[in-house]
């Protein structure tokens, strides 16, 4: 679980870093080590109630264990402890975190967008439909039933009106669905998932952006989870095709800490045009004084934000570049490589259905069974033997609309049917696949 060069090196870090302050006269906090062992050894106790979500037969949510860089990198920063609302509270770590903004626009084709780093998804789309419908006021929002449902939560927050649109067998947004919302007249932005949670479909942005020479609308994209899958050589040619196409839609969301590598809470706004900075303008009296630079605080909805985030996210791009046939870019094609042959794995199977084929690495089955409501409960029964021997999975709930294309033989006695998910986002997947079969094979005899 823990390679402890990782401390060696902090240590290192650390000492890099009180290196810079020597100028100041000697301060060393002081603190009660024998009772701060004791908490911290309770604190390890208690942690140890989690799923091991840095192993492979982790399998479950999204959830990616951050590079070794990124954790050192976080955790050295905290000695200094910046705060990246304002150049005065981290100077260093907000010149990082504006690095960092060009380095991610550049994946997406852009040269100066507008951005920053946020402390999550649900924060930075929540920016982006902010500043939709300052742009189309009064107008509704509308995404895929399958993207993630803090964009109608958001939007009831916000006080537009959203409207979800269908998807295809596929896990796509219908774009005759979509047009057919348009032709009403009175949607302002087309919200596009670039790989749903649920099922990792990417919605069909060349067509959408079609529909934008015909109707007038703004087009976000949902990349918190799907985002980096870009720099992958070996994507399917429409889903290539939909990543080139980002370069075209209005906003971008993607988050670092999913399949980024970095710590929790670390998402990211893109807007392909720096005016709609305008739109965040304040004043304040006390914030800035130290520079006439900009501030990211004044363009970020939230106002302390971790200068940590930015510290530990520059280090993974120092470290492994965002581009294409690079380590980092390698690693994404391992795992849609994992998810790949998992799907077939489970197709040789007789216990098991797996429903699309995955986009990018997320595998969704279900447990053959005479019909609907049983499949579902040996569904729930199959989750929990596996976490008896250490395989953890997911669990999602869809509905029977869905999945009939792939769950030709089966009765209908209900109107949803719970299948298995899981997500193979780490590239050492690509080695366990066969151990994690071998497993659901043990469950099911």
């Amino acid at each position: 679980m823990i390679n402890k060069n990782e401390l060696r090196l902090l240590r290192g870090a650390l000492e890099k870093l009180e290196a810079g302050f020597t100028d100041l006269p000697e301060f060393i906090p002081e603190f009660d080590e024998t009772a701060l062992a004791d908490v911290l050894g309770e604190v390890a106790e208690r942690m140890q109630d989690n799923y091991p979500y840095y192993h492979p037969l982790y399998a479950g949510q999204m959830l990616k264990p951050p590079h070794p860089v990124a954790r050192i990198a976080y955790a050295m920063s905290l000695w200094v402890n910046p705060n990246n609302h304002a150049l005065d509270g981290g100077r260093a770590s907000s010149a990082m975190e504006k690095e960092c903004i060009v380095d991610l626009g550049a994946m997406f084709g852009w040269e100066s967008p507008l951005g920053h780093l946020t402390g999550g998804g649900t924060m930075a789309n929540l920016e982006a439909l902010w500043v939709a419908g300052r742009l189309h006021p009064g107008k509704r929002n509308i995404a895929s039933t399958q993207a993630h449902y803090t964009h109608s939560r958001i939007s009831e927050v916000l006080g537009i009106p959203f409207s979800p649109v269908a998807v295809s067998s596929n896990g796509r947004m219908d774009i005759d669905a979509i047009e057919a919302l348009l032709q009403q007249g009175d949607v302002g932005t087309v919200v596009v998932t670039m790989g749903n949670t649920g099922l990792g479909a990417v919605d069909p942005l060349p067509d959408i952006l079609a529909l934008r020479e015909k109707f007038d609308f703004r087009i976000h994209a949902d990349a918190a989870y799907g985002g980096y899958f870009g720099l992958a050589s070996n994507l399917n040619a429409d889903t290539e095709q939909a990543y080139a196409a980002l370069t075209h839609v209005d906003s971008i969301v993607i988050d670092p800490h999913k399949h980024g590598l970095q710590p929790y809470g670390c998402g990211c706004i893109l807007f392909r045009d720096p005016s709609v900075g305008s739109l965040y303008k304040h004043d304040s009296p006390f914030t800035y004084f130290s520079s006439a630079e900009l501030h990211l605080g004044e363009i970020s909805l939230e106002c302390s934000r971790p200068g940590a985030s930015a510290v530990a996210l520059w280090a993974t791009q120092r470290l492994m570049p965002l581009e294409k046939g690079g380590e980092f870019a390698n690693d994404l094609g391992c795992s849609l490589s994992a998810a790949r042959n998992f799907h077939a794995r489970l197709d040789a199977i007789e216990f098991f259905t797996p429903l699309m084929a995955p986009e990018l690495d997320i595998v969704v089955y279900a447990v053959n069974a005479a019909d609907t409501t049983t499949a579902s409960a040996s569904a729930r029964r199959l989750f929990d033997s596996a976490a008896d021997k250490g395989l953890h999975l997911a669990l999602i709930e869809l509905p029977v609309s869905l999945t009939g294309h792939w769950l030709t033989d089966i009765e209908v006695n209900s109107d949803s049917i719970t299948c298995l998910r899981s997500v193979l986002m780490k590239p050492e997947h690509q080695d366990w696949t066969q151990r994690i079969v071998a497993i659901l094979e043990e469950c099911v005899a």
